[in-house]
C-alpha cells in the first residue's frame, strides 16, 4: 500500500530540492540555522515536515488495517476494522491536504500569487478598487414622496 503514498513524498521532495538546488537534508540544516534568511524555504520545510509526519501516520494506519484484515473473515467486517478503515481514510485526506499546500507553495503561478518572490502584502492587495464611490448629482432631483 505504501508505494503510491511514498511516490507523493518523493516527487514533492525532488521538487523542493530542484527549487533550492540542494538536497533536502542541507536545506533543513540551512533553515534550522537561519530561518529568516529565506522565508519561502522556511515555510516549505515546515509544510514538508508536516507532510512527512502525516505520511508516517498514514503508513501506520494502513499497516494496522492490513493486519486486522488478515484476521477477519472476508464476508463481514466488524466495528474495530471499520474504525481502522476510517482512520486510513482520514490519514489519506490529511496527507493529500498537506501535499496540496506544498504543491501550492512550490507553484509560483498558483492562484493568489503574483509570481516568484511576491511579498505577502502584495498577495493581500484588494481585488477591487477601493476609492470612495462618487455620489450622483443632486441637481434636478426630488426626494421620494416630495411634492412637486
Amino acid at each position: 500500500m505504501h508505494d503510491t503514498s511514498e511516490d507523493v513524498m518523493s516527487v514533492l521532495t525532488e521538487r523542493i530540492e530542484e527549487r533550492f538546488q540542494m538536497p533536502l537534508a542541507d536545506l533543513l540544516r540551512a533553515v534550522e540555522e537561519a530561518p529568516q534568511t529565506n522565508p519561502e524555504a522556511t515555510v516549505l520545510v515546515h509544510w514538508h515536515g508536516l507532510l512527512a509526519e502525516t505520511q508516517q501516520a498514514l503508513d501506520a494506519a494502513e499497516d494496522a488495517l492490513v493486519e486486522a484484515l488478515g484476521t477477519q473473515p472476508t464476508d463481514v467486517l466488524d466495528d474495530p476494522v471499520m474504525e481502522l478503515a476510517h482512520q486510513v481514510n482520514s490519514a489519506v485526506a490529511s496527507r493529500d491536504g498537506r501535499a496540496m499546500v506544498v504543491n501550492y507553495l512550490l507553484d509560483p503561478n498558483a492562484p493568489g500569487k503574483r509570481g516568484p518572490g511576491a511579498s505577502p502584502a502584495a498577495c493581500r492587495a484588494p481585488a477591487l478598487p477601493t476609492s470612495p464611490p462618487r455620489l450622483p448629482s443632486t441637481r434636478n432631483t426630488t426626494a421620494r414622496g416630495a411634492a412637486r
